[in-house]
This record gives structure tokens, sequence and C-alpha cells, in this order.
């Protein structure tokens, strides 16, 4: 067993040195919500010394002087209590190296409430009460998850700290659970916070949060993080840690200097367990060839209600606190179900609303159209751009086309059959009639192409800059069909389908490049490539873009720590990545 703490020197920090300043709590006399107010009236305006800054703070806030006391960084992801620490940092040649593939690398600063919750904004990002030295392979692991209990962990770190899913009553979902001994130190973090920010923690998306100033928790994780600080007391190292802050900050964590305030602050209320009601009254009010708006009358609750969360055709797409929602990255002419969800302030969730339908526009004619003004330039389309569809007998009469391509071009002529417009009526035993829409996709001369059915020609497509419709009769083929469109002089088997999102390239560029906030490896990539935040496995969404601006990947609501691409071409792509209300955008190549 390590040795804790000496008792001398304990002393000195209890007794003699950076002690609660004389009268600092004196105003500090109420019970409940108001006494968590009058300790942020005591604890705000503290000192901002930076982000950078955090580091000179951990030079005297996180020494290990507790257990090997050996002037090592202590780390909680680290540090092993009962024996030898699996590894250990200087704290001054050990910091931020960006090479965060195995634990012991490096370590760097863990926000205990993450970054994107108070997205990135100061004083929080810079709060050294909240804010720990800890590796990064580790706090990438961590994320963004919650902070709470796992039964059966999919990754465990070096020490005994655990990510999983929760079995904290109340929650489900990823988690990561620090070992015992300093369950108490993060919980009195989580309850710092909650005081210190008691302003605008209302205002912060986080699921541990309930979007009250006042309560601030959920009542899940409330319980458990007030089990964590009564399982694990204040210890002396949180005590020297508070004293090391209050030195650079000017301003203290009240929970380690009273822990009796948690109980005096947090258990005055019974849990709120009446779910809000349904909004009423959801409509589409407008849509354009890429979003929609909605709008609906506001719910109520018995408490308060916290917010709105938003799905489209059954996912979730995003949460609003107003009673108006604009919904974007929609493809054009579809049809979209939306429902809302209403969220009170203690995590309480209401029936679905009525769904309802809207349609979004096709993209305006005259406006700016990345995919018209580029296709001019691509060269002759390759054997891999197309799909084909076949089906035997009366197994499917009406086909959908919502395959995707990648080139838009057949001997530098482009095709479009859009979503819905390629249909067949049948004869009792096949495809009697076939009618194709097509549109050019790019500013070249008209033509037509053969419509071949088992490789037999059965008519003419003609396609221009306008949508043509275009009904060949009188197929009447049986068995296994094959239906493929070629150009006026090789036959081939490939069915060309539009159904892709463009986004201009110079929209791309012209967004904010934060080239220290994530990285892609290994790059070049042969498809399959990870991400790299300070944070690692963020969820968030990540799109890909080809340098014409065309979407050739999306996937929302997804870990980010590993992605597999392995459909697309060689080529330079854009990697854009979106967390909360920050985008994030890397070039990326592609073997």
């Amino acid at each position: 067993m390590k040795n804790y703490y000496s008792f001398l020197l304990f002393l000195v920090f209890a007794t003699g040195f950076s002690q609660i300043p004389t009268g600092y709590y004196d105003t500090a006399t109420g019970t409940g919500y108001a006494l968590k107010t009058q300790l942020y009236n005591i604890i705000k305006g503290h000192t901002d010394n930076g982000y950078g800054g955090l580091y000179t703070t951990y030079e005297t806030s996180d020494i290990d002087n507790f257990y090997e006391n050996d002037g090592s960084v202590l780390d909680m992801y680290s540090e092993n209590p009962a024996g030898t620490d699996p590894y250990n940092y200087s704290i001054a040649t050990t910091q931020r190296c960006g090479n965060y593939t195995n634990e012991g690398d490096c370590y760097n600063r863990e926000h205990i409430i993450p970054q994107s919750v108070f997205n990135e904004a100061s004083p929080m990002r810079n709060d050294a009460h909240f804010i720990t030295p800890t590796d990064g392979k580790v706090n990438g692991i961590r994320s963004n998850y919650p902070h709470a209990m796992v039964a059966n962990p999919t990754i465990t770190s070096q020490n005994g700290s655990k990510l999983g899913e929760s079995t904290t009553a109340g929650y489900t979902g990823p988690v990561f659970e620090p070992i015992d001994a300093f369950k108490g130190d993060i919980a009195r973090m989580y309850f710092y916070f909650a005081t210190r920010y008691e302003n605008t923690v209302s205002g912060y998306p986080y699921a541990m949060f309930n979007g009250t100033s006042t309560k601030v928790f959920t009542p899940a994780f409330l319980s458990q993080l007030i089990a964590w600080h009564n399982q694990d007391p204040v210890s002396p190292r949180e005590i020297a840690r508070n004293n090391a802050i209050y030195a650079r900050q000017n301003n203290r964590n009240p929970f380690i200097d009273h822990p009796e305030y948690v109980a005096a602050v947090w258990t005055t209320e019974p849990d709120d367990t009446t779910p809000p009601t349904a909004v009423t009254g959801l409509a589409v009010t407008a849509t354009t060839s890429n979003s929609a708006n909605l709008s609906w009358t506001a719910a109520t609750d018995n408490v308060a209600v916290a917010g709105y969360a938003i799905y489209v055709n059954d996912v979730f797409k995003q949460n609003a606190t107003g009673t108006t929602a604009t919904l974007s990255g929609l493809s054009p002419l579809t049809t979209y179900s939306f429902y809302v969800i209403t969220k009170d302030t203690s995590n309480n969730l209401s029936i679905p609303s009525t769904t309802v339908n809207g349609t979004t526009t096709d993209v305006p004619a005259g406006t700016t159209d990345c995919a018209k003004e580029s296709f001019a330039n691509i060269p002759t389309a390759t054997s891999s751009s197309y799909t084909t569809r076949s089906w035997t007998g009366d197994a499917g009469l009406i086909w959908t086309a919502t395959d995707a391509r990648t080139d838009q071009t057949i001997n530098t002529k482009a095709i479009g059959i859009r979503n819905g417009s390629l249909t067949a009526t049948a004869t009792p035993n096949g495809i009697g009639d076939l009618t194709v829409t097509t549109q050019l996709k790019f500013s070249g001369t008209s033509g037509t192409f053969n419509l071949r059915v088992n490789g037999n020609i059965v008519g003419l497509i003609s396609y221009n800059a306008s949508v043509t419709t275009t009904t060949i009769s009188g197929i009447n083929v049986s068995g296994n069909v094959v239906i493929s469109i070629t150009d006026n002089s090789t036959p081939t088997n490939r069915v060309a389908i539009d159904d892709l999102s463009w986004t201009c390239y110079s929209n791309l560029s012209n967004e904010s490049f934060e080239r220290d906030s994530f990285s892609v490896y290994p790059n070049p990539s042969d498809g399959d490539f990870k991400i790299q935040f300070g944070n690692a496995n963020e969820l968030g969404k990540i799109e890909i873009f080809s340098t014409l601006g065309q979407k050739v990947f999306e996937k929302e609501n997804s870990n980010l720590s590993s992605v597999k691409v392995n459909h697309l071409s060689k080529g330079i792509y854009i990697v854009r990545i979106t967390q909360e209300s920050k985008t994030y955008i890397k070039k990326i190549i592609i073997n």
C-alpha cells in the first residue's frame, strides 16, 4: 500500500499554509438552492489564467506528493493507489505531444465537463477546478461521455478506469467510470461546476444536466454523484489541490472546504417523475431544397420544460429550446416525416407528438449548382461508376432509383435519374412499360441513350438541360429482367443514378479550418482512417466531400474514432466534422 501523505506535511497544509481565508464563507448562511446561489456569489469572478495557464497551475496543483511522492504528475486516469503506477509523467516534458496512440505517450488536459458542453467558452475552458492533467489516450477513451457506473466494460485503462454501458438507473448509453479512489474528487468537481456557473449552466446541453440553474443534474446522475461524494471523502490531495488553485485563480471549491454543503444544497426536494405534455400544433412552415422549418405550440410540465428533441424519419436529428427549428442537410424533392418529444428538467420524456410530413423543393433554377458547373471537366466514366438493378418475374414491379454514383458522366455526358422517377408497369410475368426521367447535369450537348433490357435495345431515352420523361411501351419481357442505359456505341450493363447531395467546394473552403482541433491518420489512407481529437471517440456528424463539392459519405451521431469508407475511389477529399455548433475541416488523400 502506498504512503498516502505524511502526517507532518498534512499538518502544514491544514494549519499553516493556504488555509481557507478568514470570513471566506461568512455569507453562506442559507440552505437548498439559496445556499448554492450564495456560494456562486462567493466564488464567481475568479482570475482567468488562460488555457495555457493550466499547465502552470498543474506545477503546484497536481504533483504526486501523496502516493509515490515522487514529484510526477498526479493523473486520476493512470494513478494506482495500491501499487506501482503503470507509467509516470514529468510535469514539464511529457505534455500535449499530440500523439496519443498508447497509454503513457503523453498527458494533456481533461475537462471533467466536456468543452463541447459550453462551446469552448472562457472562463470555463480554463478553470483548473474541474480540468485536470490526464493521460492523453485515456482522456480520448473517456471522450465526452458522462461519468457513471459500468458493469461490463468495453475498454479498461491500465489503472482500472472503465468505459462501457451505463448501469446507473435512469440512463442508458456509454459512460466512463473512474477508479474508487477518485470518484469523490470527480463528483465534487461536478458540484463546483454547477455552482460556479449557475448563471449559464441551464443552457448547457449534457446528458448529466437537466436544463436548470438550480438542481442542474438529472435525478439519476445527482443520486450517483452524491453517492460518490459520500463513499470517497475529501482527501489531503484534494485539500492541497484546492489551495494551489486558489493561489492561482483566487477562488475555491466550496465542496472540498465544506463537504456538508452537498447535502445542504441538493437533498431538499423530492424527485420529479411526472413527464411533460406532448407538443401540439406541429407544422412544417417552409421548405427549401435542403431544409425544413418546423413550429409547434409549447408543451407544459409540473416543474419546467427543458427542451425538445426533434426526430426526422424516426431518427433523432437535433434539440431545440424554443418552439421553432430549422432542420438542414436534407435532400431535394424528398418527403420527410417529423415529430417532437418534450423533455423536462428531470429528463422525463413526453409521448411523441403527432407526426407531420413535409417535402423539400427542387434546387432553384438559376442558382449556383456546383455539380452543373463542374461536370464539363470530368473525364469519361469508368465501369465502376454505375449500378445494375434486376428482378425476377413479379418480385419487383416498381423500381425506385436511389443508388449513388461518383462521376455523373457517360462519355463526357451526364444523366441523372431522380428518386422515384424510374418505374415499370408489369405484364403477368415481367415488365410491360418503363418510364424514365432524365436531366442533363452540366452545360453540354443534348442527345439520346439506348435503353436495353436483357441486352436488347428497346428504345431511346432523350436527355437535355430540362427534366425529360420518356416512356417505352410494349416491352413485354418476362423472367429475369436486367435494365441498362448505355451510350449509342457500346452496350453496357449499367444504370447511371443521380441521388447525391452537393455542397459548393468554395463554401467548404470558407469555413474555419481549426488545424489543431483534430487530426486524421493515416493520411494518405486506403479509406480506413481514424480521427483524433483532444478528446477522442467524440460523438458527432462526419461528412466527406469530393473536391467538386459532392457529398460522398455522411454519418450522424456517430463515434468518430474509426471511419471506414472503402468504397471511395482514389483522390483528394474534404472531411467535415460537426459537433454541437462547431465545425472542423481537413483534407484527406485516399490511395
